[in-house]
This record gives C-alpha cells, sequence and structure tokens, in this order.
C-alpha cells in the first residue's frame, strides 16, 4: 500500500542524530513511512505539508516501562507508598479485570501516550490473568495506532510476593499467534519479576522462557526495600545477564551492580516521578551515567503520576541537579558545570528510549532510512517564546497541550492538535464504566472494601 508522503518545513529540527546535527530552520521529508530526507529548501511535489515554522521538530518519546493496564484507574494511587500499591492494585483492584477493562484502559493509556508525543511505549502488562486479558491488552495496543512494545507480565497470582508461580506458559501462544514477525508495529517483550518478587528458581525458568522466544527481557531491579537485597549480583552470579535485558528503577543497587549492568550491555529505564512518590529511592541516574551508562525515561504507573514525558523530563533534570548541588555542598565545594544538560535528557527520552526497547535501527533519531516517528511541538506559545534554547523549552516549558502533529510511521496519528479518527468521549464513557465496575466489586473484597474515588482511600501497606 502506497503511504502518504509528508513534508515538514521551515522548524526546528532536533534530529537527535549528531552526525546529522540540528537545524535552526530546517525540513523533514518523509516518504513510505521513514525519514526520506532532513536538510534546507527541500521540496517533493504533491506531498502533504506541515508548517512549523515556530515549532519544534524532533522523534517521538519513547517510554520503556508503563503499566498501562492502571490507565481507567488514574490518580487513585497519587499518594500512596510502594507499599499501599502492593496491597490496593496487585493485592487487591488487579484480580478484578475483566479482559474488556484491559483492554479499555490500553486503549486510553496509549492514546494518552500518542497525545503526548511518546510514539513508542513498553507495556509493562503485569495484569494478565487469563489468555482472554493478554488478548484484550494487545488489542488495545494495536487499536490505538502507536508504536508499542507488549512486555508480557504475569498476573493477579504472580504479584503475591515472594511468588513461586511461574511465568504465564501462555507467552509461547502469544508469541506464535501475535508476534510471529518482529517487523511490526506492536513486537513483543518479557516483563519478569526477577529475584526480588519471585523465587530464584522461578526466576531461571522465567529468563529460560523470554530466551526461548527469542524477546527482549524487562525486570525490576532496586525497587526500596526489595531492591536492597542484591538482585543484579544474583543474576550476574547465575548467568542470566545480557545485552537484550533493561533494568527497571534502579535505586537501591549497589554501585557494583549498577557496573555489572554496563558490563553486561544491558539497559536501564528510571521513572523519577513515580520513584520519589512512591519511596523506591533516590533516582539513580547519575549513579548510572557514572558506571556509563545512559539511562532512558519511563511513566510506570499511571495509577498515580501523569502520563507524559515533559514531566517525568522536568522530574528527571531537577532531583539530579539537586543532588550533585547537595554532594557537592557536603564535600565544601559548589558545582562548576552541571552533568546533566538539557540535551541529555532530551536524548534519555529518544535515543536512549529507542534503545532500551531494542529499536534503536528503526526509531529515536531523524535518520534518513529510519522510520518517520516525528513529533512537532509549538513553539509559538509564550512560555516558550522567543525560543532561545529549544532543548530547555521542552524539558522546562513544554506540556502535551503543545503537540500539535505525532506521526507514527508516517501516518499522521495526532493533527492540528486533535487525535485522528478518536472518538474521546465515548472512550471517556468506557474509561468511567470499567472504574464504576473495578470500584464495584471492590466492595466485595475485604481489603479493598473502601476502595472510592475522591483521594481518601489509602490502603493498608502491603506485608510479604
Amino acid at each position: 500500500m502506497q503511504m502518504e508522503r509528508v513534508l515538514i518545513t521551515g522548524g526546528t529540527v532536533l534530529t537527535m542524530d549528531r552526525a546529522i546535527g540540528d537545524l535552526e530552520q530546517g525540513d523533514v521529508l518523509v516518504q513510505d513511512g521513514r525519514i526520506a530526507a532532513v536538510g534546507v529548501g527541500l521540496e517533493a511535489e504533491g506531498a502533504t505539508v506541515i508548517d512549523a515554522r515556530d515549532a519544534i521538530v524532533l522523534p517521538g518519546f519513547v517510554d520503556t516501562h508503563r503499566h498501562t493496564w492502571q490507565a481507567s484507574l488514574r490518580n487513585l494511587a497519587s499518594d500512596w507508598t510502594l507499599a499501599h500499591y502492593f496491597t490496593g492494585l496487585h493485592a487487591g483492584l488487579s484480580g478484578l479485570f475483566r479482559p474488556e477493562d484491559t483492554q479499555t484502559a490500553n486503549l486510553l493509556g496509549t492514546l494518552e501516550a500518542l497525545d503526548s508525543g511518546i510514539t513508542t511505549l513498553l507495556d509493562w502488562s503485569h495484569n494478565l490473568n487469563t489468555p482472554d486479558h493478554a488478548d484484550a491488552a494487545i488489542a488495545g495496543l494495536r487499536e490505538s495506532g502507536a508504536r508499542a512494545v507488549f512486555a508480557h507480565g504475569g498476573g493477579a497470582a504472580q504479584y503475591q510476593v515472594p511468588s513461586d508461580v511461574p511465568h504465564p506458559a501462555d507467552a509461547r501462544r502469544i508469541r506464535t499467534e501475535h508476534f510471529s514477525s518482529d517487523d511490526q508495529l506492536v513486537t513483543m517483550a518479557m516483563a519478569l519479576r526477577g529475584p526480588q518478587f519471585a523465587t530464584k528458581d522461578v526466576t531461571t525458568d522465567d529468563y529460560r522462557l523470554a530466551r526461548e522466544l527469542g524477546v527482549r527481557v524487562t525486570v525490576h531491579v532496586g525497587d526500596g526495600d526489595w531492591g536492597k537485597s542484591r538482585p543484579v549480583a544474583w543474576l550476574r552470579d547465575v548467568g542470566l545477564m545480557g545485552p537484550d535485558v533493561t533494568y527497571v528503577h534502579c535505586n537501591t543497587l549497589g554501585d557494583d551492580e549498577i557496573a555489572m549492568i554496563a558490563d553486561s550491555g544491558g539497559t536501564a529505564s528510571v521513572a523519577a516521578d513515580v520513584e520519589m512518590q512512591m519511596g523506591h529511592g533516590w533516582p539513580a541516574t547519575g549513579r548510572l551515567l557514572d558506571a556509563g551508562l545512559r539511562p532512558s525515561l519511563s511513566i510506570d504507573v499511571c495509577s498515580s503520576n501523569g502520563g507524559h514525558m515533559f514531566g517525568v523530563m522536568r522530574t528527571t533534570i531537577g532531583v539530579q541537579r539537586a543532588l550533585d548541588h547537595a554532594a557537592a555542598d557536603a564535600a565544601g565545594t559548589t558545582v562548576d558545570a552541571l552533568r546533566v544538560t538539557c540535551r541529555d535528557v532530551v536524548e534519555f527520552a529518544t535515543v536512549e528510549g529507542a534503545r532500551a526497547v531494542g529499536l534503536e535501527h528503526r526509531i529515536g533519531s531523524l535518520t534518513p532510512g529510519k522510520d518517520a516517528d516525528v513529533i512537532v511541538v509549538r513553539a509559538d506559545d509564550l512560555a516558550l517564546t522567543p525560543l532561545n534554547h529549544p532543548y530547555a523549552a521542552l524539558v522546562y516549558d513544554a506540556h502535551p497541550g503543545l503537540v500539535e502533529h505525532v506521526l507514527v510511521r508516517g501516518r499522521a496519528v495526532k493533527r492540528d492538535g486533535r487525535l485522528v479518527g478518536v472518538d474521546q468521549p465515548a472512550l471517556r464513557r468506557r474509561a468511567e464504566a470499567s472504574r464504576d465496575h473495578l470500584l464495584g466489586e471492590a466492595r466485595h473484597q475485604p481489603s479493598i472494601a473502601d476502595a472510592c474515588c475522591g483521594g481518601t482511600w489509602i490502603p493498608a501497606p502491603y506485608v510479604p
């Protein structure tokens, strides 16, 4: 099928490809779903033209770890710690989800991501109580039109930790039925619990299954007290590490464990907003950089924090700069130069995100030949005018309402500030009905019988 040619003209082009560089005023030509050219004064007869004057053009953001199934429960967990979250979600509401609840949430959460300029998300899908739930989760991702990595996790039974319940063998069916090709817009990974949350025998079997299926692994490590058990050292000792693994959080890992990740060729995902709120420990951005690891960024628990990359970039840079200033002050000195720049953080959200999901050959930069996952962010807003430092404008000033155009593999999914072909009122009604069903069912569960909206419900802390 012939795809639309698109010429994006006159924008401030941040290619995120250091070999090409940035253009103060340039053009991007999209043809057959790919970046055909980046330059000045490009021409393309018959192409659809996007006027990007007074706008920033860059690759779509990549969210490397999002529990998308929680989107319909937005903000219920905003005043919870990690221990509250385990009780309220994993030991509570998660077991009440019907497949249609999962599909609705995945569609809602993925469209929310697209609307804010996230063109790729890794759906860390750890509420797959039945094969039907897995099918529904995939259907929601595909319906959205986004690029996504479906990271097959367990269900409620696997998250009564510490768990001796193996990863669902249904992952084999999912790989065969849905992901026989790796050249799809939605691809597969495995979301494993690892030694923090599962027994070591189960962890070994889970990794073996992922390697058998030939998919990447994403695993939580170093979050809160659970992360102080030296999980990465154990993974290294039993030979389970490798360049096919992304390590999420890393807050309470030892410095030597972070070095082990770097030595293995693995990647890391920082979720600074949730980590600061729920008590995972200080975001590991600086410690990862010290070990030679450039992290990716993630939203994480969308039942708690906002679902856009602008907020996460802002938290990531602010916290790390504060930690660096505090360390210098404790040593009786001052910071002479900020080591994490605004460009660094935008790279974390694009180039490094692509690397962490194994798609750096397809996305993450506006490099000719790569897929055309492109966003256009208005810079004519008073908060960004005049545009003196485009990277800083994205990190410190921008918000989802300024995302004007979004292309995924060359197809417009957002145009002139509106998602294309989305009945937002109908989707909102679906999400509200799903939420009401879940909270209604919670009344019959003693541990979460007081579940409600409004911010008054704080579950009892989880006790392993």
